[in-house]
């Protein structure tokens, strides 16, 4: 089984920052891609960042754009968002995923395979 563990949420005012990491363990386990999730209250759980260890291409969702960079180390299984200027809007659970086919189509959910239990991030006006 493999396990998605996610870290590094908490509450922040506005224009600060934060970094979530995600550490994949369980069985041996190779990744594609992993990307970054989050749902905010009443909202549905929308695309956040993604990158392919392949190359390291990245994508973003447009609001982050220029805000958060998503990075990682394929050998430790591990996975980072470095979230900076952040504002009430980012308010979500943010959730890993981890995709173990070919990495296409990055921005779907239903592409990744594994999912963490998510992580609180909160950002007071």
């Amino acid at each position: 089984q493999v396990q998605l563990v996610e870290s590094g949420g908490g509450l922040v005012q506005a224009g600060g920052s934060l970094r979530l990491s995600c550490v994949a363990s369980g069985r041996t386990f190779s990744s594609s891609a992993m990307g970054w999730f989050r749902q905010a209250p009443g909202k549905e759980r929308e695309f956040v960042a993604a990158m392919r260890w392949s190359g390291g291409s990245t994508d973003y969702i447009d609001s982050v754009k220029g805000r958060f960079t998503i990075s990682g180390d394929n050998a430790k299984n591990t996975v980072y968002l470095q979230m900076n200027s952040l504002n009430p809007e980012d308010t979500a659970v943010y959730y890993c995923a981890a995709m173990s086919r070919q990495a296409l189509r990055i921005r779907q959910q239903y592409r990744y395979d594994y999912w963490g239990q998510g992580t609180q991030v909160t950002v007071s006006s």
